[in-house]
């Protein structure tokens, strides 16, 4: 099915930048928004550019003001008329191992990756619910599978609520032409890790953002990107001893 019209939040900078660049050389019309309008004014020109064919549409948006999430959904689906596919992919990166002292920059963390993304949520499929039709869309990590330390711990924890709430979601809506996805990438090189110098199998983000966008359009329940090595890694990743998750991060 040809999804034309697709809004992605967070779509300023790094994966959702990518993507919007990737489903603009496909044809899609997009409904861009993310707090940096600068950015965005930016980017649309770019977009238009590479595909002066289809529509750009853009709004300053703060997931975390929840109101304004579903004012922001509504806005772009009346200028559209129908909303297609909605990526959930506002996130960020910030904190420390728990007890450490960085309690606001976890919580930050939790409230922009998880609570906000069931706003996001929750506008986008009040929407598809009324057309009886959409693709919601939503960015997990590839850390959703374990537990992990550090920096990484809260983040991985959002990411996995974030893995089982989509897939709640899709049962809820199983059998009607409503249809989820979740992402789950591996290491794809943004602005949210752009300070971490050791990763493994980590991928530049054009690269990893053309496997997104791939596995997108093919509207599986789940996938994880890039496909190799992660498709198969995912599973290994699910049984390994701590040992070796503690050496990962």
């Amino acid at each position: 099915m040809k999804r034309k019209n697709i809004l992605i939040t967070g779509a300023s900078s790094g994966l959702g930048r990518g993507m919007a660049i990737e489903f603009a050389k496909q044809n899609h019309n997009l409904a861009l928004c993310a707090r940096r309008i600068d950015r965005l004014e930016a980017l649309k020109q770019e977009l238009l550019v590479i595909n002066p064919n289809i529509q750009v549409l853009i709004k300053s948006l703060d997931v975390n003001d929840h109101p304004q999430v579903f004012d922001v959904f509504s806005q772009f689906k009346q200028e559209f008329g129908q909303l297609d596919r909605v990526i959930v992919n506002a996130g960020m990166g910030k904190g420390a191992s728990i007890g450490t002292g960085f309690f606001e920059a976890n919580l930050q963390t939790a409230q922009t990756n998880f609570i906000a993304a069931i706003a996001q949520c929750e506008a986008a499929m009040a929407i598809f619910r009324e057309q009886n039709s959409g693709h919601l869309v939503t960015i997990s990590s590839i850390s959703a599978v374990r537990g992990f330390r550090r920096a990484m711990t809260v983040y991985a924890a959002t990411k996995a609520a974030l893995t089982s709430l989509s897939e709640g979601i899709r049962i809820d809506v199983m059998n009607t032409p409503i249809k989820v996805t979740c992402i789950h990438p591996g290491f794809i090189r943004s602005e949210i890790n752009e300070k971490v110098k050791t990763v493994p199998f980590i991928v530049d983000t054009e690269t990893g953002c053309k496997a997104m966008v791939k596995a997108i359009q093919k509207e599986k329940a789940n996938a994880y990107v890039p496909s190799y090595p992660w498709a198969i890694l995912h599973w290994v990743l699910r049984i390994a001893p701590l040992s070796v998750i503690r050496k990962m991060s």
